[in-house]
């Protein structure tokens, strides 16, 4: 298994690097279409004088930083989705990673949950260990040893990631009863008509009208999901790493995290586009 070929031989194992070219392609693309996302529904405007994210900064700043922020927040927002379609494109791919990274911390510094800028941050950190990120939208397939590094990484995020969520699922009994995501489909349903962006959600009506009513049998139902939600999440990284079970853990993935963005389309998105988008560096 190349993997381990490549910790035992100290990264000198050649790999494909255009594994992860490919996945600095699904990168941009996801960043841009994230970064885009983010200027609608008010991000614009976050912290025009007197907003709620004005006022917090200044609590948690103080208000010469804030003002700073403040001035620095649009343009921000501008060059890194352009540099996001840039990476995509392959222009300038390091130069534009770096500005992508800066932009996508700056979120540390006002959102809430930030999981998903983690994440996005340890993944693009992973692509900036790589010695070949290639040009353009060709990708090269000859072996070398210029990626092999920086595709461990990526492996190793990943694998860190599906278990830890794994574990962490299992040790909630609210989750692993069913109840958590019976209750979560029963509450959205009943408030739908009321959410401000309705179309952050995308639960089908199928779900909302036969498994969104909190009874007995709904509950047993969530659970087997549930269930199902963390013995994938700790077979996928093994599974991936074997060529004769890569094909059947991919289309598992896809469709795990296909079922997870329907609950928070937009949150999501970065999230399930970027965790499927590094099955490519399971691949040898």
């Amino acid at each position: 298994m190349w993997f381990f070929d490549a910790l035992t031989s100290g990264f000198q194992h050649p790999t494909d690097p255009g594994r992860l070219q490919q996945f600095r392609i699904v990168f941009g693309t996801v960043l841009a279409l994230r970064f885009a996302l983010s200027i609608g529904q008010g991000g614009w405007d976050r912290f025009t004088p007197g907003s709620l994210s004005s006022h917090l900064a200044k609590q948690r700043f103080g208000p010469t930083r804030t003002q700073l922020l403040a001035r620095a927040y649009r343009p921000a927002l501008l060059i890194r989705t352009a540099a996001a379609v840039t990476l995509a494109a392959g222009l300038a791919p390091r130069l534009s990673l770096v500005l992508i990274l800066a932009g996508a911390a700056m979120e540390l510094l006002y959102l809430k949950s930030p999981n998903a800028v983690r994440f996005t941050l340890l993944t693009g950190a992973c692509l900036l260990a790589a010695g070949n990120l290639g040009h353009g939208l060709h990708i090269e397939h000859s072996p070398s040893t210029a990626n092999t590094w920086a595709q461990c990484l990526l492996v190793l995020v990943t694998t860190d990631i599906y278990w830890n969520s794994a574990w962490q699922k299992l040790r909630s009994p609210q989750f692993r009863t069913g109840l958590y995501l019976a209750q979560w489909i029963h509450v959205y349903t009943q408030v739908r008509e009321q959410l401000p962006y309705r179309r952050q959600y995308a639960v089908p009506g199928f779900v909302r009208r036969h498994m969104g009513n909190l009874t007995d049998q709904d509950v047993r139902l969530w659970r087997l999901i549930s269930a199902t939600a963390i013995a994938t999440e700790i077979a996928l990284p093994p599974a991936l790493l074997i060529p004769q079970t890569m094909p059947y853990a991919v289309a598992a993935g896809i469709a795990m995290h296909a079922a997870f963005t329907c609950l928070k389309p937009r949150q999501l998105i970065t999230f399930s586009g970027l965790t499927v988008g590094t099955y490519l560096a399971f691949a040898a």
